[in-house]
């Protein structure tokens, strides 16, 4: 099972991300903020990170930046994307809030294939 980091603020928004991801049969853990997130990247592996631009304590970039240097694939949500620079948003996939449940399945399934979905 596809293990699954989501960092987002928003209470409601990160239950809804959560419960989505959840019912697609992937593990997740969640964190609000940019230390929390940090934390656990450094105590587990995640195949994929799911971050906010913009939290309360800092940038998802943060926590996107530590997430590929461990290995993890990195998928960025965020209302926000006119005013990030193009050298940003170009290193990681990205999702513009507010993002419908498909969206986010359709998204992570681009950066996270099934595992049985190897390269010949």
């Amino acid at each position: 099972m596809k293990r699954i980091l989501l960092v987002e603020d928003e209470p409601d928004l990160r239950l809804l991300l959560e419960h989505v991801l959840l019912g697609a049969s992937y593990r997740v853990d969640t964190a609000a903020s940019v230390e929390t997130a940090c934390a656990k990247l450094g105590s587990a592996a995640y195949d994929l990170v799911v971050a906010d631009v913009r939290l309360e304590d800092g940038s998802g970039f943060t926590v996107a930046e530590q997430a590929a240097a461990a290995g993890a694939k990195v998928l960025i949500i965020t209302g926000y994307a006119f005013d990030l620079r193009r050298e940003q948003i170009s290193r990681y996939e990205l999702l513009m809030k507010p993002v419908r449940p498909s969206e986010l399945l359709a998204a992570v399934e681009r950066v996270l294939p099934p595992a049985d979905s190897r390269p010949a």
